[in-house]
């Protein structure tokens, strides 16, 4: 979220329509990243009905991204290790490069296939991403 050419904060978006303020520079509290609170009740609000969607009906789950933010929230961890435990089903997520123990966890399942984006890589990821799940 921009105003005036600066960032001000991050909206959160389901692929459904729903959406809402995820952080903000206004936002006090307890749930800090940098200079942005994080509205941790309305990403679990907004996430976790269609991630339990998605597990149910057995979708292709897209999760952009497994960040800072989104991991103040313990049910955003359960609900990813949920994920990739299904046998059938499918997480393309997007996890930041940090070395937080959760998400270095999640890098070195034997299930898990991770692809650094790059300035060389990038404009061939989307055909490469669409082959990998279509089973081309």
């Amino acid at each position: 979220m921009r105003e005036g050419g600066k960032r001000v904060g991050f909206s959160l978006r389901t692929l459904d329509g729903e959406q809402g303020v995820l952080a903000h520079i206004d936002y006090p509290g307890r749930y800090q990243v940098g200079r942005y609170g994080v509205d941790l009740s309305l990403f679990e609000a907004l996430a976790f009905p269609v991630l339990e969607r998605g597990l149910r009906e057995q979708e292709l789950i897209v999760i952009d991204e497994i960040g800072r933010m989104e991991l103040f929230s313990r049910r955003c961890e359960e609900m990813v290790i949920r994920i990739i435990d299904q046998d059938e089903q499918h997480l393309l997520g997007v996890i930041h490069q940090g070395r937080e123990p959760f998400t270095a966890s999640i890098k070195t399942r034997g299930s898990v296939e991770v692809i650094a984006v790059s300035h060389a890589n990038r404009n061939n990821l989307p055909a490469q991403i669409i082959r990998r799940f279509s089973g081309r």
